[in-house]
């Protein structure tokens, strides 16, 4: 028993000590027994004294201080992020897919749409802790999709567990993978069946030509994912990448919206805590004449046929806008072929084609002019007033320098020459004396043929409104003595005077140039887009841009349209003479290879007094484009003139 005699043994010490007994038959705080007391006289040192008293409170109490801190801390410094894990767990911002705008030619026959399309994706922070689980969903989506396990696991590994954006998997899913899909989705948490569109190019497959205009959409490559993602895009975005699409994705794509929900363990929405409205794409309308567009190609293929060639293009363009009426390069592809993703045997193909049908001619393709390159020649002339429309030179059949002979076409030649008349007959002896001068006769030279070629808008890119655009190539003294090592001699101003020798020009150069005398002297920027169209169908029309204008008089011009419609009456170009319009024209046969065929060339516009179309035709190894391009071009017009 305890014992403090005189004391309440619950009281306060006061610094006295206590002592223990025992008692056999129990303890009793308030009684004591003097003969147990005397039997066990035991006197105990204290069990606690007051400095460890004092010490073990001190402990409880620094404690408890760290605990309030630590609690203070929590809830009122870290209480914010903590909240936003919290809520990390359990909300979503969700991106909302907004509308492509669509694509019609300018008579509104819509060439591309958007279809309905379902697709299996993955979110990466709502998968499974458990290594194991996560290897049974891949497994499961292996045996729905017939996706290999491992291209699986390495599309999801690509991306961080606390990714918020979809992995897609597999799209375009068919009935019966959707609806698997859309059961697991409710076994398995991060699977998600997600309801999109795609892609449909209505006419491709019946004008394939239309592909290199329209182009295609694909993933967003990973060189550009940061770029894309920035600008407010999904990882599983489809963006431009060729043709239109490319070039005005940011109008068609619009911006996604956003959606702040609440989701349950499997990532299904409980509850939209907060939105954001998507902004719809704007739609294109093209200044391509999808009719018109088919019919050239119909005709290109045909003539093709016929001289037993693979490979050419046609420009039709509106010489007054600079809008482009249909653009054709042959061969071409169907580019649905990439609608959710070509295969890799299928690209290998299209790619290893070695009539390359994905290369873009029109645009892309860089060729010597051959004779189409006078026009520029013979305005440049006119207007530095090196000749008149009388001076004439003897064409005898070409002129010699030293031990060097340029030759005409014409054996015994052609006889005077005036620039209407060299023009109409392609004489080269002309072109030579102009160009490089003769005798006693100085002639424009190779800087002031540069310059002026690069007035018509050569050497350079024009701008227009597709991507990968080539730029040509004008040859000079520097370049030659610096790519060839030699000197530049008489013989290359001759070469280039008649668009020979290392002159590179693209389809797409002539036709403009062709446009400037065909609309009396204004350099238009070409252009494939007429108008916008927004999501309630407001209208926003492009207009016309004038790149350059009044640089050659235009009576000079006057001349050299002379020139060419002469071409037509009585000339290389006479086999368009019978048309119901009256064309201007000029032929031209560009030697490349001293083992292949030269290209043929024609361009031309019409009516011939007010011009409203340009056609500019190459035919790779054409032979002389009097024989392979005229043809085509004539047939062109005369549908025109009967059907528009």
């Amino acid at each position: 028993m305890i014992k403090k005699s005189g004391h309440n043994p619950f009281g306060p010490s006061l610094g006295k000590s206590y002592y223990i007994g025992k008692r056999e038959d129990g303890i009793d705080w308030f009684k004591s027994s003097p003969k147990e007391e005397s039997k066990n006289n035991q006197t105990l040192t204290p069990f606690l004294g007051k400095r460890k008293v004092q010490l073990w409170v001190g402990i409880l109490i620094l404690s408890a201080a760290i605990l309030l801190a630590r609690v203070s801390y929590v809830q009122l410094i870290r209480g914010h992020d903590f909240k936003s894990i919290a809520e990390g767990n359990r909300v979503r911002i969700r991106d909302i897919k907004v509308t492509r705008g669509v694509i019609y030619d300018r008579y509104n026959n819509l060439l591309a749409e958007n279809v309905p399309s379902l697709s299996l994706v993955v979110i990466p922070v709502d998968l499974p802790n458990n290594e194991e689980e996560v290897e049974e969903i891949i497994n499961r989506l292996s045996k729905i999709t017939g996706q290999p396990q491992q291209e699986i696991r390495r599309l999801i590994k690509e991306q961080p567990s606390y990714s918020y954006q979809p992995v897609l998997i597999k799209e375009n899913l068919d009935f019966e993978e959707a609806v698997l899909a859309k059961i697991e989705s409710y076994n398995y948490p991060g699977v998600v069946l997600k309801v999109d569109s795609s892609r449909n190019y209505l006419v491709s497959k019946e004008v394939p030509s239309v592909s290199h205009i329209l182009g295609y959409l694909g993933k967003i490559n990973p060189n550009d994912l940061d770029f894309y993602l920035a600008a407010g895009y999904s990882l599983d975005d489809y963006v431009g990448l060729t043709g239109v699409e490319l070039s005005y994705e940011e109008t068609l794509k619009g911006r996604n919206g956003k959606e702040y929900v609440e989701v349950d363990a499997f990532g299904e929405v409980k509850k939209v805590l907060a939105y954001q409205e998507p902004e719809a794409g704007d739609s294109l309308v093209l200044t391509i004449d999808l009719e018109l567009q088919k019919e050239v190609e119909r005709i290109l293929k045909k003539t093709l046929d016929v001289y037993n060639k693979k490979k050419a293009s046609v420009i039709v363009l509106d010489p007054n806008s600079g809008e482009i009426l249909s653009l054709v390069s042959w061969p071409a592809f169907d580019n649905n072929l990439f609608v959710g993703g070509i295969s890799q045997e299928e690209l290998e193909k299209l790619i290893n084609e070695p009539d390359q049908p994905l290369f873009s001619r029109s645009i892309s393709g860089e060729y010597p002019s051959g004779s189409t390159f006078k026009l520029i020649i013979a305005s440049a002339a006119l207007q530095e007033k090196l000749i008149t429309p009388q001076t004439s030179f003897n064409s005898v059949g070409g002129i010699a320098v030293d031990r060097w002979f340029f030759p005409d076409w014409k054996a015994g030649g052609h006889g005077w020459t005036n620039v209407i008349k060299a023009l109409s007959e392609s004489v080269n002896t002309f072109f030579y004396i102009i160009g490089g001068g003769y005798e006693d006769f100085d002639g424009l030279g190779v800087r002031k043929i540069k310059k002026y070629a690069e007035l018509f808008g050569l050497n350079q890119k024009l701008g227009l409104d597709l991507p990968n655009e080539a730029s040509g190539f004008l040859p000079s003294p520097e370049w030659k003595e610096e790519a060839k090592k030699e000197i530049w001699y008489i013989g290359d101003t001759y070469h280039l005077a008649i668009g020979q020798g290392d002159i590179l020009v693209t389809p797409l150069q002539v036709a403009v140039w062709t446009s400037v005398f065909a609309n009396g002297g204004t350099l238009y920027k070409p252009h494939l887009v007429k108008s916008f169209l927004d999501i309630d169908n407001n209208q926003t029309e492009v207009k016309p841009e004038v790149l350059r204008k009044n640089f050659i008089d235009q009576d000079y011009i006057k001349i050299v349209n002379q020139g060419l419609r002469q071409a037509v009456l009585s000339g290389s170009a006479k086999s368009l003479y019978d048309l119901p319009l009256s064309i201007a024209a000029k032929t031209g046969t560009a030697q490349w290879s001293t083992k292949k065929s030269p290209h043929g060339w024609l361009t031309a516009f019409a009516p011939y007094q007010n011009p409203e179309l340009v056609v500019t035709v190459l035919v790779e190894e054409g032979e002389e484009g009097s024989i392979t391009a005229v043809p085509i071009a004539r047939d062109i017009i005369n549908w025109w003139s009967a059907n528009r």
